[in-house]
């Protein structure tokens, strides 16, 4: 079967050792070490798909964003200290609370199961979008969303590298011509969509497998956990998920997390419809 998420997830796991003062700028390092931890890349990863879940696949955008901005807060509060920026966690905490208009990643990295469950790239952006809207609503935020979630969805319908990258770049404007040797000497942590998203999908193209993207974004020294979830969600969805990191994301994650891992993965191998019979 294929697999879906995983590779977000364990991007996160791979990179949260190496941010901000800790940041490499090389791919020789051990892969999964005793800090490496899910962080809030992997919690509203989770969120999101958890909310797909409960919704019909044809679902109006209210409904969507609705599911996905209750999904956040509960899943988001139940792990409050998983590493969310100052005003996500107070808009975690809100009732009701407004979209932030916020050009961070956070709309970006968690956004990989719309790029699974969903048969047309159409309908693909449109869910991203409304994940996206209910927080990170700036134009930056969105864009950030639907470009990896289409990433996501041509890879895993056998788009070459190159269809990817002349898709992103065609309808999002990224510049995703550049080079990782060209990037890496200069780039530092930043948390911003225009500033990060390109430069993980740079890192899936630039691959030769799932594991090397992962060293690739985390070789760049910046948002190292968010720049390999991205990269990974995509990877993944090319080469596959390796076999043998499948007990590693496990044996790293709580049993309600694995819980929507397990559900997500019925459901985007036998059909949408009977999530409720998994």
């Amino acid at each position: 079967m294929k697999t879906a998420l995983y590779g977000a997830i364990i991007g996160d796991m791979v990179g949260s050792p190496y941010e901000g003062r800790f940041a490499i700028k090389t791919k020789h390092f051990e892969l999964l070490n005793g800090d490496c931890n899910f962080t809030d890349d992997s919690v509203l990863t989770i969120a999101v798909a958890d909310a797909l879940l409960q919704v019909d696949t044809d679902a109006d955008e209210d409904t969507v964003r609705l599911h996905v901005k209750n999904s956040l807060q509960v899943w988001g509060r139940k792990y409050i200290y998983a590493g969310y920026s100052g005003s996500f966690r107070k808009w975690l905490l809100q009732d009701d609370p407004p979209p932030l208009d916020k050009v961070t990643n956070g709309s970006a990295m968690r956004v990989s199961s719309t790029g699974w469950l969903y048969d047309t790239i159409e309908r693909t952006r449109q869910v991203a979008r409304n994940t996206a809207e209910v927080s990170h609503n700036s134009p930056e935020g969105i864009r950030g969303a639907e470009s990896v979630a289409s990433a996501i969805f041509l890879a895993r319908n056998a788009a070459t590298k190159d269809d990817i990258k002349i898709f992103v770049e065609r309808e999002f404007g990224y510049d995703l011509s550049r080079k990782l040797d060209d990037i890496r000497p200069t780039y530092r942590p930043v948390f911003n969509c225009d500033n990060s998203v390109p430069e993980a999908i740079i890192s899936f193209l630039e691959s030769t497998d799932f594991i090397d993207a992962l060293r690739n974004a985390v070789s760049l020294g910046g948002d190292s956990d968010t720049l390999a979830a991205i990269a990974g969600s995509i990877a993944e969805a090319f080469y596959g998920f390796p076999d043998e990191l499948v007990a590693e994301c496990h044996m790293r994650l709580p049993d309600d997390m694995r819980d929507v891992l397990r559900r997500f993965n019925y459901a985007m191998n036998f059909g949408l419809e009977k999530k409720q019979n998994c």
